[in-house]
Parts: structure tokens; sequence; C-alpha cells
């Protein structure tokens, strides 16, 4: 047998769920996991969803944007639990609707409703340049975001004309512990971890907004780009890092954490074939 991938290597998981699985796929590659959760909590904020929601089956809206499906099934079953459902997915089957990504693209066939803008490319950024081709002018705006706000979404609608723009939040992010965080970065400005894996955009924010906030921004850029390998999910979370400047960023085709990890594994094994250590070779 070869020597397994990972052997040697110090590969952290910033996620907060699955990490068991995670770890044993690392262990069974010879790697060493390391488990630094920077997801911090999702808080489920239904008493925060009873007015807009009763709002908006009073009074409707031209334009309905979700942007996840967890987020819009929690407004359906808030509806349900305050008895109005029935309006809701009438207001819904009246409005314009722009989804992003193929989660909101199931919810909304699982509901029978149809968008007329969708964009399976699951990113905000995409989703806003879809939007920028669409007159707003005088129109009415429902948003269902996840986890934060989103200014860029708000402004480019307003800039477009909208005449109300109202944005709900079923779910919103708690930081993680700054002590997480000023472990993480000390990891990696000592050279003591050789991959991060992100599961999440959000994780990748809270970092680099923490390494901003101590002046180690450039440092943590300039980490990512040569020693410490940067891995991703999916698109979304590629995406962030992209944003961030990163140069190189590992994701599988398929968008698992499973698949991840052998991405990792396949790196580090074509960068010992070409001779280079696992230096960047890309």
């Amino acid at each position: 047998m070869g020597t397994p991938a990972l052997r040697g290597r110090r590969v952290v998981i910033t996620g907060s769920q699955k990490t068991n699985e995670m770890s044993i796929i690392i262990e069974k590659q010879g790697g060493t996991p390391i488990i630094r959760p920077l997801q911090g909590i999702t808080i489920f904020e239904e008493a925060q969803l009873a007015e807009p929601l009763r709002q908006f089956v009073r009074e409707g809206a031209d334009w309905v944007i979700l942007t996840t499906g967890r987020g819009a099934d929690s407004l359906v079953e808030a509806a349900e639990r305050l008895g109005i459902d029935q309006q809701l997915q009438q207001r819904l089957t009246e409005a314009n609707i722009a989804s992003r990504g193929y989660k909101t693209s199931a919810f909304l066939k699982r509901k029978g409703l149809r968008a007329v803008m969708s964009d399976d490319d699951g990113t905000m950024g995409s989703l806003v340049q879809k939007l920028d081709s669409i007159d707003f002018g005088g129109k009415r705006v429902w948003i269902q975001l996840h986890g934060e706000p989103s200014p860029e979404l708000e402004q480019l609608l307003t800039r477009q004309g909208a005449s109300q723009v109202q944005s709900v939040l079923p779910y919103r992010h708690i930081p993680p512990e700054k002590a997480i965080l000023e472990t993480l970065l000390s990891e990696v400005e000592a050279g003591s971890i050789d991959a991060v894996c992100f599961t999440t955009a959000v994780q990748v924010r809270y970092l680099f907004r923490y390494a901003m906030e101590t002046g180690r921004d450039s440092m943590l850029r300039a980490a990512f780009n040569s020693d410490v390998l940067a891995a991703a999910v999916g698109k979304v979370t590629a995406g962030a890092l992209e944003a961030y400047g990163m140069e190189r960023v590992i994701v599988p085709a398929a968008e698992r954490m499973g698949a991840m990890i052998v991405e990792i594994s396949r790196y580090y094994e074509a960068a010992a074939a070409a001779g280079k250590g696992g230096e960047s070779w890309l």
C-alpha cells in the first residue's frame, strides 16, 4: 500500500456539524483533524417573523426574493403556526418570485410555485447580477434572507427604483468565540497547520473579519496563497474565499464534506508526484 495522502498533515475543520465523520475520513487518509468551529450558532427567531408575515399576507408584494430553501421552509412553518399559511401561499402565487440556489428551487417545486427568475449558481453575487437587469421601478419587494443582512441586494433594488424593500431573517448567525478565531489565526501564522476546510461562507467571513480587526488579514491571505491549503465544500463557500483574495481554493465537484477531504488528498498526492512536497503548484 502507498503512503496515506494526508500522512503528517494537520487539517482544520471549521464547521460545527458532522465533525466526527470528517475527522474519521481525515484520519483514514493519515491526517490529524483539528476542530476549530467558526460557525458560531444559528438562532431561529420565530418571534421576529410574526408581524412581517402578517403584513405580507395583508398587503402582498410585487416581487418575492427567496435566498435559501431552509429559510423559505421556516416561513411556511411559522405561517402554519400563525394560521395564515393559506394566505401566504396565495400571496406567493400572486408575486413574481426570484430564487437563489437549488434547495430554494426544490422548495418552490414542493409548494407548486414557479420562479420567473432562478439563479442556481447559489451565490448572492450571481443573484445580484441577474436582478440588475430587472426593472423594479415602483415595485414592492419582499426578501427572505438567511443569517445575515444583504445590504448589496437591498441597495441594488433601491437603485433600480423599488418603492419598498423589506427583508426578513428567519435565522440569525451568532459569531464564534474570539478565542477560537485567535487560536486558528495563530496556528496559521505559526505554520502549524496544512489545510483548512470551510463548509459555509459565513465561516470565511468571520475569520477574515477578525483578521482585519487584528491587522492580520494580509498575513492570512498570504498564508492561504502559499503554505496553507484552503478547501471549500462548494462554490458558494469558494466564492467567499475568492472574494477575500484567495488564488487557490480546492472545491469538490460534488458539494459534500467527504468529497472535499478526498480532493485535498488528491491535491497532496499530485503535489508529491510532481516532487513539490505539497507547496502551491497549481
